[in-house]
């Protein structure tokens, strides 16, 4: 296992700057994913730690040892690719155990780390299947395996699920969680995914314009972000933004304010006064979602576009007016012009 340490990292195609300047220590055995949209950097930043694109500037320490010069087979680390990469003509067995090929570890030794590699991911079944034969999530586990039998000192795991459907995307999130908390081996993980981010990483790092926004645990990103962007990027629906202004009795709507007020679609509650307290807003209704559970209603509030909560059974008709409430405690703000955090309300 192994620390990776970015310091002032930096990688530049011609006069563009993809990287600007990242400071970063991953600590040994930690499940790091880095999250943002496309363009952000965070795939050519787990490229230069792999070792397949060159550094442009700072300096990259995998185990306390600057590798800025070293190639990727001499960095002890594997990497997982969104397309999988495996072989077509070989088998199961084959794909896991090629990286073994021209290891100095005996047949014996080999097989036995081919096998166990497959029991851990639940290939055991089919080693001696083409990858043809192999379903989606399969085919990325053997993809897995073939890393696993180097024993690594870190994974790099590239947008590995973008290929999968929904239903396999869950299945292989839990999957590769699993696997970390067996192996306890360093990874870093690439997405755009933020429903990926939440739920697998020990910390999220919120990367945009090559920069690094915000890191710290899921709950510390969802909870307290740092600015609008994040704010927005993490939570599934999006926080609703809505321009206001501070007053004696707390913030309120206002088009002209100074700050953004923002609250999360699962604290905007449909037909809650609660005590009378927080944020109320009426708005017409735009669209609903019945999702089981609950219900998500879509509401034009004086020309912002506005996601609140109503219970399972309520589908309020769409043109109807409706009000929702926001307790005391749920509201975000920011300063409207810089868009960064201000606290909570």
């Amino acid at each position: 296992m192994a620390t990776i340490e970015l310091e002032k990292l930096v990688k530049r195609y011609g006069k563009v700057e993809a990287v600007r300047g990242i400071d970063l220590e991953i600590a040994d055995g930690e499940f790091v994913v880095f999250v943002g949209p496309s363009g952000c950097g965070k795939s050519t930043t787990l490229r230069m730690i792999a070792g397949l694109e060159d550094i442009s500037g700072g300096t990259l320490k995998i185990g306390g040892e600057v590798v800025n010069e070293r190639e990727p087979k001499q960095r002890n680390i594997a990497m997982v690719f969104q397309n999988y990469a495996i072989y077509p003509h070989l088998s199961v067995r084959q794909n896991i155990g090629f990286g073994l090929y021209t290891s100095k570890l005996s047949k014996t030794d080999k097989d036995a780390r081919i096998e166990d590699a497959a029991d851990v991911l639940g290939l055991t079944p089919y080693l001696d299947r083409r990858p043809a034969a192999l379903s989606g999530g399969q085919r990325q586990r053997v993809a897995i395996g073939r890393a696993m039998v180097r024993d690594p000192s870190a994974f790099l795991f590239d947008e590995p699920l973008s290929n999968l459907d929904a239903q396999l995307r869950a299945q292989m999130r839990i999957e590769i969680k699993r696997l970390h908390q067996r192996l306890k081996t360093t990874i870093v993980y690439v997405t755009h995914d933020q429903v990926e981010a939440m739920t697998m990483a020990d910390r999220i790092v919120v990367m945009k314009d090559g920069h690094i926004l915000q890191t710290g645990t899921p709950t510390d990103i969802y909870e307290n972000p740092v600015d609008v962007f994040t704010a927005r990027f993490i939570g599934s629906p999006s926080m609703n933004l809505i321009r206001g202004k501070r007053g004696e009795g707390g913030v309120q709507p206002d088009a002209s304010g100074d700050i953004l007020i923002g609250v999360r679609p699962h604290d905007l509650l449909v037909g809650d006064d609660g005590d009378g307290s927080g944020l109320k807003l009426s708005g017409t209704v735009t669209a609903v979602e019945p999702l089981g559970p609950e219900t998500l209603v879509h509401l034009d509030i004086d020309g912002n576009a506005v996601i609140a909560t109503a219970p399972a059974k309520l589908i309020p008709a769409a043109g109807s007016t409706l009000s929702c409430r926001a307790a005391a405690g749920n509201l975000y703000l920011f300063d409207a012009k810089s868009e960064q955090s201000l606290g909570r309300s």
